[in-house]
């Protein structure tokens, strides 16, 4: 038999295509004669992420979905294209593997998988009926509420990979077989190495890190609330130090909010090399998008969750709901108020500043947390499908 061709499909953050990378690189590794592609979308962090992976990658036009008439519209145009996009390059390779990861570039191409199926293996008897085998369509979901997307993609899927054991619940529907694995990482949180963090920065490493990160876009109220709080923050110059990772909208003006501040500080607009950062951070402050809080479990950090507080099923909420019960973290409210969401942060920093023993606890409860071997699981499960 021809080598197998796993597609991943999805993308639009890091939160879909970081996962898929880790289950990629494991295939890879386990089954070196296997094609690897993302169909994935025409976002920068698509391509920035993947190009620096080495995985081949087309990108779709797929858009999101919306109910207002014009966008709606839209939508379905582009949906179609991605799908008919999507249907000629899975056809076009032998024994395909179609992954959904999660966005709305994942669902046209599920859907084209879906309605195709291969041509026979030469010599191969077909099945009673003359129908060959149809490619198989796995999904992974690392929040815990699905969303749009994922939910219409599980229709359509023979295995869902999920994070928690409570996203069951939304998938009760699909005739698909559940596996609660946990979030798949990048192989450099299995082995990291803070000292290189460390010195890539230039990071003092007598000093405890404050890292602040708002995901691979940055978050402007995260930014906007430690800003406010620099000055504050000077009176743990002796002992401590800040990263602080801006996103590239952002960047230019929060470097200029750190001008004058004396607490030692780099300021980024992005890093890439997360495992080595966490390992290397004492405290983190950031979002809890589905693999943030499984990459700070991980690392072993203790953490301040503020949740995007936008989404309908506020499932950031959720998320950072596991480590709070497990002692590993503490929510802070992202609210509308500037003031108030600083305050409320700052009443939570500046004690777990302070608290050694604290941070040391909340580090040992992210092991009851972390789970480093989903990527493998996930892996050796499709290599089988």
């Amino acid at each position: 038999m021809n080598a197998r061709t796993f597609f991943f499909a999805g993308g639009g953050t890091g939160g879909h295509i970081y996962p898929a990378v880790a289950v990629a690189e494991k295939i890879a590794a386990l089954e070196p004669t296997a094609k690897i592609h993302f169909l994935c979308s025409t976002r920068s962090i698509d391509a920035q992420i993947l190009a620096k992976a080495g995985f081949e990658y087309t990108t779709l036009p797929a858009k999101g979905f919306s109910l207002r008439p014009g966008r709606l519209v839209q939508f379905c145009i582009w949906f179609l294209r991605s799908y008919r996009l999507a249907k000629k390059i899975i056809a076009a390779n032998d024994n395909p593997v179609v992954v959904g990861v999660g966005g709305f570039v994942a669902a046209p191409v599920c859907r084209a998988a879906r309605k195709l199926a291969p041509g026979p293996v030469p010599g191969a008897t077909l099945p009673t009926g003359g129908r060959a085998k149809e490619i198989p369509v796995a999904l992974l979901n690392v929040d815990i509420v699905p969303g749009r997307a994922n939910r219409m993609i599980a229709r359509w899927a023979d295995e869902i990979f999920v994070q928690f054991a409570d996203t069951r619940q939304y998938f009760a529907a699909s005739k698909a077989k559940i596996h609660v694995v946990g979030c798949p990482l990048r192989s450099g949180f299995e082995n990291p190495r803070p000292e290189q963090a460390i010195k890539q920065i230039g990071l003092d490493q007598n000093k405890k890190t404050l890292l602040i990160t708002g995901a691979s876009s940055g978050s402007e109220n995260i930014n906007e609330a430690v800003c406010s709080l620099l000055q504050k923050l000077d009176s743990f110059g002796d002992d401590w130090q800040i990263v602080h990772l801006t996103g590239h909208a952002h960047y230019g003006k929060v470097k200029q909010m750190y001008d004058g501040v004396k607490i030692a500080h780099k300021v980024l607009a992005y890093f890439d090399d997360m495992p080595n950062l966490l390992a290397a951070a004492d405290l983190v402050i950031g979002r809890s998008g589905a693999v943030s809080v499984a990459e700070y479990a991980a690392a072993e950090v203790p953490s301040i969750c503020l949740p995007y507080p936008y989404h309908r099923d506020r499932h950031q909420y959720l998320n950072a709901g596991k480590l709070v019960e497990a002692g590993a973290a503490v929510i802070v409210d992202d609210l509308a108020d500037a003031k108030e969401r600083a305050n409320r942060l700052w009443a939570e920093l500046q004690n777990l500043m302070r608290d050694g023993k604290k941070r040391r606890q909340m580090a040992d409860a992210c092991k009851s947390v972390a789970r480093l071997d989903a990527s493998s699981k996930i892996a050796e499960r499709l290599i089988k499908l």
